[in-house]
């Protein structure tokens, strides 16, 4: 039985780290994107074809799409959303063409992910991403200044958070806000302030319900077309998967993953499984949502998080952590098996090692590439989930 496909993400000629040097890591697939062409417009087949080209030239492939991006026409429910909808069906016919058919895409509102810190240092001296609630509470409160945002929050919390704020200097508040506003990856440009809260403002006004409805109008709206071609959707969950800046998140928990996979029940409709953004709410139970959901599993992104009683937490390295790794692995390799046995389903699920320390030579050039896609950080953890994917077929026989 084959082993997971490996992957790794790569942003394009201008990002900090090289086709060539990705190629040296040995892995077999690039997880990229058409990152010039503008939000909501089609990718075309010759954009798509040059891109594929290129990574063709490295000796590699174009595994999986990662993203082809929603116009917030769609995600909000605006009367033009239907537009959007059929140049979404156009860009995903073009990839089909070109022999691309895995598409990680997310619903996701304001931003991507939400972090408070992009350089936590580590006592190795490495450095990683880190949430913390006290910290996002403060810019929610006293930066983005929405309104009615003091009912969100329990006095005990917004008093520590106004403690906070109080103690930042101005350069630490604007690090604080610099943090949260890069939240796009695949992108060196902050989010403008009074365009966040502008969009923040809207997406307030649209309910938990409408959000879910308004994602099961578009899955229902193009699963039928990317059946038909092959493609296989795999939705991103909430990262993190809990409320930020009073937003709701509808791809945060198994009920959530449940409801979306069911209003349009398909093999194209399916989940990006993320060990990190998942894990990083105790209330998750990975196993069982790689057992219940596993046929739907169309790509996997795995990274650990180390999470604190206080609701905080910060990337650790792939093997140590909260995320329970080496369970999940077993999970994985157990879908695969089932896979294999049924002959139904991709069994070399493409993975990716997500996220990764700034460490070595990374420190040296660490304003070139985006927060959280080192090279070395992600290259240790695709060494390490390979070997730990090998002992686990190992131990349960599984070759």
């Amino acid at each position: 039985m084959e082993y997971l496909k490996k992957t790794f993400r790569w942003f394009g000629p201008d990002f900090g780290v090289s086709l060539a040097e990705i190629k040296q890591l040995g892995v077999e697939g690039i997880v990229t994107a058409c990152q010039t062409v503008p939000l909501g417009e089609v990718w075309s087949s010759e954009t798509i074809a040059t891109l594929k080209s290129e990574i063709e030239s490295h000796g590699m492939e174009w595994s999986v799409v990662e993203s082809v991006n929603i116009h917030t026409s769609i995600k909000y429910g605006y009367d033009d959303r239907d537009d959007y909808i059929e140049k979404y069906i156009q860009t995903i016919t073009n990839l089909a063409a070109n022999g691309i058919y895995d598409i990680c895409y997310n619903f996701m509102q304001l931003i991507d992910w939400t972090r408070t810190d992009l350089d936590f240092e580590l006592p190795t001296g490495a450095s990683a991403l880190k949430y913390n609630p006290i910290a996002a509470a403060a810019f929610d409160l006293f930066i983005l200044a929405r309104e009615n945002a003091r009912e969100s929050y329990s006095s005990e919390i917004y008093l520590a958070a106004k403690s906070y704020f109080d103690e930042l200097d101005g350069t630490q508040r604007q690090k604080l806000e610099d943090a949260i506003l890069a939240g796009m990856p695949g992108s060196r440009k902050l989010i403008e302030l009074d365009t966040f809260k502008s969009n923040h403002a809207k997406v307030l006004k649209i309910s938990k319900k409408q959000l879910q409805e308004n994602l099961s109008y578009f899955l229902n709206a193009i699963i039928p077309q990317a059946e038909k071609l092959g493609v296989r959707m795999a939705i991103h969950p909430d990262d993190p998967p809990f409320s930020v800046f009073g937003v709701p998140r509808i791809v945060s928990n198994y009920e959530e993953i449940k409801f979306l996979l069911e209003c349009c029940p398909s093999p194209s409709n399916g989940l990006t499984f993320c060990s990190g953004s998942l894990g990083a709410s105790s209330k998750n139970d990975l196993i069982k949502i790689i057992e219940d959901f596993g046929d739907k599993i169309h790509f996997i992104h795995l990274r650990n998080v180390s999470c604190s009683l206080d609701g905080s937490f910060y990337e650790a390295d792939h093997l140590t952590g909260s995320v329970p790794i080496d369970e999940v692995m077993k999970a994985i390799v157990r879908q695969q098996k089932m896979r294999y046995d049924n002959e139904k389903g991709v069994v070399r699920i493409p993975m990716r090692p997500d996220h990764g320390h700034v460490l070595l030579d990374d420190k040296k050039r660490q304003n070139d590439f985006y927060s959280g896609y080192s090279l070395i950080g992600r290259a240790i953890g695709l060494a390490q989930l390979s070997g730990l994917e090998m002992g686990i077929r190992s131990g349960l026989q599984i070759s």
